[in-house]
């Protein structure tokens, strides 16, 4: 079979100028403001009395139940979701932890940003029909959710990457005393 001239993809379509996304779901969690939240589904050092809250991701009933078809077998999810909350950012912002000093938007994960899309890494319990239900969420109820994706621990994990001025707080041990969500009391 004779081989085939590449295409040029790139030429043929325009460079959006605009992108329009729908939701296929909805988070349903115990946050209902902004304080409180943790700011990540897992954290490095959780206090050992550390039980991440349940949730719930809805998915509307425009996704075909085939949709979730193979997804049982994953222990975490990848959760892209629009962060409608937020109406404006800011270049620079000063995270929660750590040195109080102004960072770049870009190299944090504050909602804040020019385009506010949030990714959360949630452990999957289970999945019931169109509801999959996750722990370890870091969402605000009623977050509309744009996708979700399998957690692939071979391509989405890099346990060596350096990760900057965020291995200087956690060497520092600087946390917020709200961060980690629900806590057991003994």
């Amino acid at each position: 079979m004779p081989k085939l001239p590449p295409k040029d993809y790139i030429q043929t379509v325009p460079f959006p100028t605009e992108i329009n996304l729908q939701p296929i779901g909805v988070v349903r969690s115990p946050y209902k403001e902004r304080h409180g939240t943790p700011r990540q589904s897992q954290l490095q050092s959780a206090p050992s009395s550390y039980q991440p809250a349940p949730a719930q991701i809805e998915l509307f009933d425009s996704i075909p139940p085939e949709a979730l078809k193979d997804m049982e077998g994953f222990e975490r999810i990848w959760v892209i979701a629009w962060l409608h909350l937020n109406k404006h950012w800011n270049p620079t912002v000063i995270i929660p932890r750590g040195p109080r000093i102004r960072r770049g938007t870009l190299a944090t994960r504050a909602p804040h940003r020019p385009n506010p899309i949030g990714l959360s890494a949630p452990k999957l319990i289970k999945i019931e029909g169109l509801v999959l239900h996750v722990e370890g969420i870091d969402l605000l109820d009623n977050t509309p959710v744009l996708d979700i994706k399998p957690y692939v621990n071979y391509c989405d994990a890099f346990p060596d990457a350096k990760c900057g001025y965020v291995d200087e707080i956690e060497n520092a041990s600087e946390h917020e005393t709200d961060v980690f969500g629900k806590t057991n009391s003994k």
